[in-house]
């Protein structure tokens, strides 16, 4: 019964995960256009620390989409393991990429229908090969974890690095390098992860009866997630002002999943009871995404479709099999120049001498 009962909540975690990307996809979308029209009007820039997209319409349904894409990932930690949830965050990336080529005019070539094709692959084994993690089912056992020593060190060091990068890297390079905004929004989300984990456990104790809002713990995670989100979607939309979506995009999932992944292994133990193949598994889904994603972006401005690809390899083959005769052809080419060239110059030079120049001399 119990066996049954996992199996169902794996297949609601699964679904909500694959509904969450979607709603999250098309937030990306809906807040880029808002601070695109944002910035034709002359407004301050989210970039440059403004706020005027909270007066726009636009960015506020972008803003909805993500909440109800952030719901729905909510539940879904709460039926299913991070480890599983988080890397269908690709799935995210390919909805953006996606509506991207429609509505932001960044077109999707070749390389980024490949490696859309290759995250949903890496997706496909990741949810295979998916962990089992330990069961926690009370905030008290939730407070356990929270307070294992692995965990402490982990949580400093996220909020230092987050302060380091806030008031002293971000000031400076933020505005330049992509990596500054991404990496605060990414480590933080490790940890609201961790808080949605532990408010899901509470509100199935709520329904259960239980006196949760007693808890001291179900404040503190409110609280922790309320200052992490508010931080995430603020540095969030710092990157996407500036910089491109369909680069934003793949390198945020790819610094957050494996925050996320850092922290549940620490805090949920899920890689101790797994065997060699699911290990190996998860890590190969993982790491194929990973390639997915760059082959998404890494070559976005390169023009290369099918079209292209019949004369491409027709260079090649000349290239591979031609040589010789290409260079051959090259010589004779240049000799031809060279006497066609000599010619000309001799008839200008008896030209030059029958008209009594002095440039023939």
């Amino acid at each position: 019964m119990s066996q049954t009962r996992g199996k169902y909540d794996f297949c609601i975690g699964l679904v909500l995960a694959m509904s969450s990307s979607i709603f999250i996809g098309g937030s990306f979308i809906l807040k880029k256009k808002g601070l695109l029209r944002l910035a034709r009007k002359g407004s301050m820039r989210a970039g440059q620390g403004g706020h005027a997209y909270l007066k726009e319409w636009l960015w506020w349904a972008g803003l909805l989409s993500m909440g109800a894409g952030e719901v729905a990932n909510f539940a879904a930690y709460a039926f299913a393991p991070a480890t599983l949830v988080t890397p269908l965050g690709a799935l995210s990336v390919l909805v953006s990429a996606i509506l991207s080529s429609f509505f932001l005019n960044e077109k999707l070539n070749l390389h980024g229908k490949i490696g859309c094709l290759l995250s949903i692959l890496g997706s496909t084994v990741m949810v295979i090969h998916a962990p089992q993690e330990e069961e926690v089912e009370t905030l008290d056992e939730m407070s356990h974890k929270l307070g294992d020593p692995g965990f402490v060190v982990f949580a400093t060091l996220v909020v230092i690095v987050s302060l380091i990068l806030i008031c002293v890297v971000g000031p400076r390079h933020g505005q330049t390098n992509i990596l500054v905004y991404i990496t605060i929004c990414s480590v933080i989300g490790a940890l609201s992860v961790s808080c949605v984990k532990g408010l899901g456990i509470a509100i199935k104790e709520l329904f259960a009866g239980k006196p949760v809002l007693k808890h001291p713990l179900s404040w503190i995670l409110l609280l922790s997630l309320t200052v992490c989100v508010s931080t995430q979607i603020n540095y969030l939309n710092r990157a996407l002002d500036i910089f491109n979506t369909s680069i934003v995009t793949p390198i945020y999932y790819v610094i957050f999943t494996t925050s996320v992944l850092t922290c549940s292994a620490i805090l949920f133990k899920e890689w101790q009871h797994m065997a060699t193949d699911d290990i190996i598994g998860t890590l190969s889904g993982f790491l194929t995404i990973i390639v997915g994603i760059f082959l998404l972006h890494a070559f976005k401005d390169v023009n290369f479709t099918l079209a292209n690809l019949p004369l491409s390899l027709r260079k090649d083959d000349r290239a591979a099999n031609g040589t010789l005769l290409s260079t051959y052809d090259n010589f004779n080419d240049d000799e031809e120049s060279s006497a066609c060239l000599g010619e000309m110059q001799s008839t200008e030079s008896l030209s030059a001498r029958r008209n009594g120049s002095l440039s023939a001399f």
